[in-house]
């Protein structure tokens, strides 16, 4: 794939190499070349003055046309070409992106390879062109491109279980915008020191599989396939990666994609689970990453037989570009040996997190996560989020910046001590070894709106606060009559991980033989953790209608695990 993108953009870098000279070479005119008047007489030339000076027969016609006849004078030259670009360039395609599809190959593929691959006959078509920035650095230019064409693509697929498939690849139909940058630039030809590309927006890409072979005794091998190809572009070439071609030696080590932020990922829960499972429930668990890089996918654990799972599992990513990434979360049925079956998805735009800060969000899963659209309900996702840039100065969004040992920024949260507590030197332990204690104070404010339980039209609730972890529990008075009850109780709760409990607020109608159940709230302690205490009105869960009002105080006492 490198080596083919890289001959493709072969004549749009060509067609750069006037206008970056010309700008390089003025921009730095003054303080690099001794001819300064020449260099900046050339730089002020116009058309008319440059076609005095060359005759007709020699001066490029790019030069001339509007920006639509250069894109066609393009796109004229690189279907002359077209052929020898194939028959040259299919089997280094093929020999570089084996390895990116074994990168990313399924698990239930046990190997994929390429046993035909020509480009065809039909060449790409550049149909727009603009430059991004152009200053004393470099220059970025972005190249749209179409290919509706006709390559001849065969994989051997070998399943897990031993089947082997040759399926074909038909029907390529891709359209996408490619971004190349010059940098840095440089006092000799051709003027830059190295080209970067990456893809920086795919906005189709569709093709057919035809199998040669039973597919359909294999559950999950077409998705699979889709899978691998789908993953493989979007993070062996699409922004923020890049390949970077060196022009000129020399160390191009700062043009890299480097790491500039963690995110913080907190799985709490889904809800309304479509049921996947034909007898008894659906066993959910969850995929999360930034980039489907094998050993950057983090999975959940699976619970079992629940269409409304509980996780609250914390996960930490690497963060390159918070103005492009995005984290993707996929929720899958558990089916043993079997290929898992896919229930739905989420992204979040990391653009849309305000750095240290918590933000906590139900999502609404859906099937395509690249049309954003779906009518069936398929159930939502519970997450609580917090990107944390490098180097942060405000101690109280990353208060562990400073420390060499690896730890999670919501452990983390705790050195500082949002109450004004003693920082302890924790530089000889691990994450692992950090728990995090402290004690709760919930004070159960008051409800509102909370659905009639009784022939008159009234209720007579009270809340149970229950800590997931321990099982410890408190409950509320009952306040008897009333929709809209005020109970201002507050409860202490001694936890030993606050990290990773949970409280669990659950409404209740009292009744003279026992009890009928309202709603549910439950909350993690991370809000509090960060904040130190907060007041928050929560949507009841369960409940046709009701809020429930209340104040968390995190007092905290760090300890750590005996060796």
């Amino acid at each position: 794939m490198g080596f083919f993108l890289g001959l493709i953009f072969g004549i749009p870098v060509g067609v750069g190499l006037v206008v970056m000279f010309v700008r390089s070479e003025n921009a730095r005119a003054k303080s690099r070349f001794d001819l300064t008047a020449t260099v900046a007489a050339f730089a002020k030339m116009t058309v008319d003055d440059s076609r005095k000076i060359l005759p007709g027969d020699y001066y490029p016609p790019w030069v001339v046309f509007s920006q639509r006849q250069r894109l066609n004078w393009l796109n004229l030259q690189l279907t002359k070409i077209w052929p020898f670009v194939n028959e040259a360039a299919s089997e280094l395609i093929r020999n570089s992106v084996e390895p990116i599809l074994e990168q990313y190959r399924a698990g239930v593929l046990a190997s994929l390879k390429l046993s035909k691959l020509t480009l065809g006959t039909v060449a790409p078509q550049f149909t727009g062109v603009s430059i991004i920035e152009d200053d004393d650095s470099g220059v970025t230019m972005e190249l749209e491109m179409q290919w509706d064409g006709n390559p001849n693509i065969v994989l051997d697929i070998q399943t897990a279980v031993g089947v082997s498939l040759p399926i074909q690849v038909k029907n390529v139909a891709f359209t996408g915008v490619f971004r190349l940058i010059f940098k840095p630039l440089v006092d000799v030809l051709p003027c830059f020191g190295a080209v970067s590309y990456s893809l920086r927006e795919k906005k189709r890409l569709d093709y057919t599989l035809k199998i040669g072979g039973e597919l359909t005794s294999i559950p999950g091998v077409s998705d699979a396939i889709e899978d691998t190809i789908r993953d493989s572009i979007e993070d062996s070439i699409t922004w923020p990666v890049r390949k970077i071609y060196p022009v000129i030696p020399g160390d191009y080590s700062d043009l890299e994609l480097k790491p500039v932020g963690t995110l913080e990922v907190k799985l709490v829960q889904a809800k309304n689970l479509t049921n996947k499972d034909l007898i008894g429930k659906s066993d959910p668990f969850a995929k999360l990453y930034i980039r489907p890089l094998r050993d950057r996918i983090k999975r959940s654990k699976t619970i079992n037989n629940d269409l409304n799972p509980i996780w609250n599992e914390h996960f930490e990513f690497v963060v390159e570009d918070p103005t492009t990434q995005q984290l993707t979360v996929k929720i899958y049925d558990d089916e043993g040996v079997q290929a898992s079956e896919y229930i739905g998805g989420v992204i979040v735009k990391l653009k849309d997190l305000q750095p240290g800060k918590v933000k906590d969000v139900w999502l609404k899963l859906l099937k395509d996560l690249e049309i954003q659209r779906d009518r069936k309900d398929r159930g939502q996702v519970h997450l609580e989020l917090l990107y944390c840039p490098y180097g942060m100065e405000n101690e109280m969004m990353n208060p562990f910046a400073t420390q060499k040992f690896s730890m999670t920024s919501l452990e983390k949260a705790l050195k500082s001590g949002a109450n004004g507590s003693e920082v302890v030197d924790t530089s000889s332990y691990k994450k692992k070894d950090v728990i995090v204690r402290g004690v709760l104070s919930v004070t159960v404010i008051s409800a509102e709106d909370l659905p009639a339980m009784d022939v008159l039209g009234k209720a007579d609730p009270f809340v149970v606060l229950t800590m997931k972890k321990t099982d410890a529990k408190n409950k509320t008075r009952v306040v008897n009559n009333s929709l809209n009850p005020t109970w201002n109780q507050t409860f202490d709760f001694v936890v030993e991980d606050g990290l990773h409990d949970m409280l669990i607020l659950e409404v209740y109608d009292h009744d003279t033989f026992g009890k009928d159940f309202i709603g549910r709230c439950i909350m993690t302690l991370t809000r509090a953790l960060m904040e130190g205490e907060y007041q928050e009105s929560i949507q009841l869960e369960e409940a046709k209608s009701g809020r429930l009002n209340v104040h968390l105080k995190w007092t905290p006492q760090p300890i750590y695990r005996d060796s």
